[in-house]
């Protein structure tokens, strides 16, 4: 079940692909700010959260 769409969906693409392209940029330990961008792409990619869920929200309008 789909339970995440709209603004959120994007707002995790465009944050994903921004802090994935921190992991090539910063150094050192800074690098870890880009492993966060792996949770936010896949959820925004595949619509679903476990978090929401867990929370019972949906932001999927379908």
């Amino acid at each position: 079940m789909k339970n995440v769409g709209g603004f959120d969906r994007a707002f995790r693409i465009v944050a994903g692909i921004v802090l994935l392209s921190l992991f090539f940029v910063l150094p050192g330990y800074w690098k870890l700010l880009g492993t966060i961008a792996f949770p936010l792409l896949i959820t925004g990619l595949t619509q679903k959260c476990a978090i929401n869920k867990m929370l019972g929200r949906n932001t999927c309008k379908l």
